[in-house]
């Protein structure tokens, strides 16, 4: 796609990375969106080749608005992903941006109220939190969604969750 054919909120993290990855800094925010503008958790992933390459993201708000999680996010997911290295300046041109902006989480009773596709989950213990976004390649079932938030949370199997589902607007 050319810049023109993105997203404001893809373009947003794209100019990021490539700010802050070749110079350090981080772009001039132009005019918000309306989707900027708003307070949301934000999620931006990094894909090179059709494999991930950094995904952090923020649970709930902790900047001013939408475009500040994203560029935070965005410098995050480059940079401080402790499952990949540092994304190189060489390594621009190839990267995919996905933005996902997050709804409110709702309390859930029960599994049978997920749906993989549908929502993105959150599982907590006490002080323990792990999220798994909707819609993800490989996770096909609401069960496996929740074994996976467990894994990246450190959550035992056994030790009883307090489990939320939400939804999300994904910009690509």
């Amino acid at each position: 796609m050319t810049e023109e054919e993105l997203h404001p909120v893809v373009r947003l993290a794209r100019e990021t990375v490539e700010s802050y990855v070749r110079d350090g800094t981080m772009p001039e925010l132009g005019e918000l969106t309306p989707d900027m503008r708003e307070r949301a958790g934000v999620f931006v992933s990094l894909h090179k080749h059709g494999q991930l390459r950094g995904c952090i993201g923020t649970f709930e708000p902790t900047k001013e608005n939408v475009a500040e999680e994203i560029m935070a996010n965005a410098v995050s997911s480059a940079t401080r992903d402790p499952r990949f290295p540092q994304v190189d300046e060489s390594e621009l041109d190839d990267l995919e941006y996905s933005v996902d902006i997050l709804g409110r989480p709702e309390p859930v009773d029960d599994i049978s109220e997920l749906d993989p596709v549908e929502y993105g989950v959150i599982v907590e213990s006490g002080r323990k939190k792990g999220l798994l976004l909707p819609d993800l390649e490989g996770v096909e079932s609401a069960a496996e969604q929740i074994a996976i938030c467990r894994l990246k949370a450190g959550i035992p199997p056994e030790e009883p969750v307090d489990l939320y589902r939400f939804q999300v607007r994904r910009f690509r």
